[in-house]
């Protein structure tokens, strides 16, 4: 018998001063069963700092033809992946051809390192496409913030993130390995 994902809600109160961009959103996150707590958590931040009417979490690892999250036109086109992890260089070609922005946001200490050391070379042809790295501490304590029902709020100013509830804020240490040509 397959395990079924867990369903998570999640309220976020969003102020990114840097975009302009102020809003509430309500979530709702299924978390497969071999996903952890850091890496959903890590969703929320993502789907925080991109906030957008139209992002939208997909079917993520249930699927190898979607991302994690994307933001699609009215005409179905694809404007932002968002991966999260450690994707293969076929799956980015395949996501830097289809989306006007990538962004693969690494996690997992010393394994990211690695795979960014291996990957750097490849991906430099690329110029939609932004890498970045959240620290292993941040990502744990991230993770502690899980509940089935969450109450959050992120704030973000000058390049500087928060993320918490009622009891416990996070700031978030993102390390930009790569970014969009300009």
């Amino acid at each position: 018998m397959a395990l079924k994902a867990t369903i998570f809600k999640t309220d976020v109160q969003i102020a990114d001063m840097d975009r302009s961009y102020y809003g509430s959103h309500a979530l709702t996150l299924a978390r497969h069963p071999s996903e952890t707590d850091e890496r959903m958590l890590i969703r929320v931040l993502t789907f925080c700092r991109h906030a957008h009417e139209d992002l939208m979490f997909t079917r993520g690892l249930s699927t190898d033809d979607e991302p994690d999250l994307w933001q699609r036109d009215l005409t179905g086109k694809i404007e932002v992946w968002i991966d999260i992890g450690q994707p293969d260089e076929k799956r980015i070609r395949k996501a830097c051809g289809r989306a006007a922005q990538v962004y693969i946001y690494c996690h997992s200490g010393h394994s990211a390192e690695l795979w960014w050391q291996k990957m750097r070379d490849k991906l430099g042809r690329f110029g939609n496409l932004t890498v970045i790295n959240i620290d292993t501490s941040t990502s744990q304590s991230l993770a502690r913030l899980a509940q089935r029902s969450m109450q959050l709020q992120c704030t973000i100013q000058d390049g500087q993130i928060w993320l918490g509830d009622a009891d416990t804020s996070v700031e978030v240490d993102l390390t930009i390995w790569k970014q969009v040509d300009g």
